[in-house]
């Protein structure tokens, strides 16, 4: 993306609460310039939603989560039926979600290689029970272009739940048959999205 341009920024959230993700994101977006279009994959999308900052162009969700005003990202997260071989997730005796070993392999990344899925394992962080119950503020996506790249061999998150949230919010959906890691997956296709995105909004 370098190449075309953009300059590519990961944004540190804590995961300790939406509040907390989002005034996170804020801080990093004080710390650019220019016009923006923000990425987010599953819980994220949640978080890129809630920033009503006027230099986001665009949003681009990847296999993402996208609550509407007053729904909270676990409303979304289990509004269909999951897939047999997705994990157990139940927070920990300190308010923590962690996935488990097994759930890399069977669910989160399993068309990804086995050292993609000893990498996420290992560099995994922990989401606290906050974060999926606070109810999200009006989403950008009401106002903003939006992109949605839907992975249809997800097991985290339903593809069919991913179908409606891309209708419901208008996107420019595409579709590919990932599973809920296409940065690693579908890597090609996840920098055209972005860069879609960009070029039809970052100009205007």
């Amino acid at each position: 993306m370098k190449k075309k341009g953009l300059r590519v920024i990961a944004a540190p959230i804590p995961l300790t609460s939406l509040v907390d993700d989002v005034a996170a994101l804020k801080r990093m977006l004080a710390r650019t310039n220019g016009p923006v279009v923000l990425a987010g994959h599953a819980y994220a999308g949640a978080v890129i939603g809630a920033v009503g900052d006027e230099r986001v162009k665009a949003l681009v969700y990847i296999a993402a989560l996208a609550p509407d005003e007053g729904e909270t990202v676990a409303q979304v997260f289990y509004r269909d039926e999951k897939h047999p071989k997705s994990p157990q997730l139940a927070p920990d005796a300190d308010g923590l979600i962690w996935m488990p070993k097994e759930g890399f392999g069977n669910a989160f990344a399993q068309h990804a290689t086995a050292e993609q899925i000893a990498l996420s394992a290992a560099v995994q962080r922990p989401i606290a029970l906050k974060c999926i119950q606070e109810p999200v503020p009006k989403p950008a996506w009401k106002s903003k272009p939006s992109w949605f790249l839907i992975a249809e061999e997800d097991r985290m998150i339903n593809p069919k739940t991913q179908h409606f949230m891309a209708e419901r919010m208008g996107a420019t959906a595409r579709s590919t048959r990932a599973d809920h890691t296409p940065m690693f997956t579908a890597a090609d296709l996840v920098i055209d999205v972005i860069l879609e995105a960009a070029g039809r909004t970052l100009s205007r």
